[in-house]
């Protein structure tokens, strides 16, 4: 019931944005300048707020950084390695391999702050700031074959630009003034509404004319293999309770929303993406209960 109690709210908010999106006849250059503002500037603010007021030693979090780095550097390798033995036109598959590794930032931090308020949402600003970097470069490098500028794609993130800042805020000592911190608390909490909302908005199910293996194998990678890594290698270093919990959840995160632009945007095959990152937050709603009762 408390695993319930958790997640139905943030998934309420989906549902409402999938009856929003279907009932209303506001137009996609609605949703669309709507996910412009969440993705520019919204959740940006939440990520700077989050992690300026962090203070960050590794001597007490570096254990999770590793796990979560760890856990996606595993679900990225399996990619590859499914690639060779999996039926896909290759621009298909590096479509999709984004999907097995890449996390809903919105969800990220909407759960963490109701599973352990500040300390939680501080503890997944953590990993958000190592793994937006590492998921970007693995997802832009698998398309990279139309578009080799890696270092412009990641510079223009604005979830990486944002983390980054306010980490080297933290590390410099800074301190953020009363107004400044009352004008990001209030964009970044309009930012977990609306960026839910969107998600379920941009669920899509229409676009699976590939391999069902396919989606099948990353969904697996994605859903089950890196979230028990992340269990695994927590476990073995013997993570504090919270910080168990955190990363397991970072971990059984559905995809984020932004693997379809990233993929439409570089010549991918966008509906099989959106395919993807749709299929796999519906099922997530079955699969981040299990493992949260895992680690509970």
């Amino acid at each position: 019931m408390e695993i319930l109690n958790l997640l139905l709210p943030d998934f309420s908010l989906i549902l409402l944005g999938v009856l929003v999106y279907r009932i209303t006849n506001w137009g996609d250059e609605f949703w669309a300048g709507m996910e412009k503002l969440v993705y520019f500037l919204l959740f940006p603010a939440l990520l700077f707020y989050s992690t300026a007021r962090l203070k960050v030693d590794l001597g007490v979090t570096g254990g999770l950084v590793q796990t979560g780095v760890l856990a996606l550097l595993a679900g990225i390798v399996l990619t590859w390695l499914g690639k060779p033995l999996l039926r896909a036109t290759p621009m298909t598959y590096e479509s999709g391999m984004q999907c097995a590794y890449r996390f809903n930032s919105y969800i990220a931090l909407a759960l963490a702050t109701r599973m352990a308020g500040e300390e939680g949402a501080g503890l997944m600003a953590i990993l958000l700031g190592f793994g937006v970097p590492l998921c970007n470069i693995a997802a832009v490098h698998a398309l990279a074959p139309k578009n080799s500028n890696l270092l412009r794609e990641l510079a223009k993130n604005p979830l990486l630009v944002a983390t980054a800042g306010g980490l080297t805020f933290s590390a410099l000592g800074l301190h953020l003034p009363e107004a400044a911190s009352v004008v990001l608390s209030r964009l970044g909490a309009a930012s977990i509404a609306l960026g839910l909302l969107m998600v379920g908005a941009g669920l899509r199910l229409s676009g699976l004319k590939e391999s069902k293996l396919v989606v099948g194998w990353f969904i697996l990678i994605k859903l089950f293999a890196v979230p028990l890594v992340a269990y695994l290698i927590g476990r073995h270093l013997q993570l504090p309770p919270l910080q168990l919990r955190i990363v397991v959840l970072f971990c059984s995160l559905p995809t984020a929303s932004s693997a379809y632009i990233l993929a439409a945007r570089m010549g991918g095959n966008g509906p099989f993406t959106a395919f993807l990152i749709s299929f796999g937050t519906l099922l997530s709603a079955l699969t981040i209960p299990f493992w949260l009762a895992l680690v509970h």
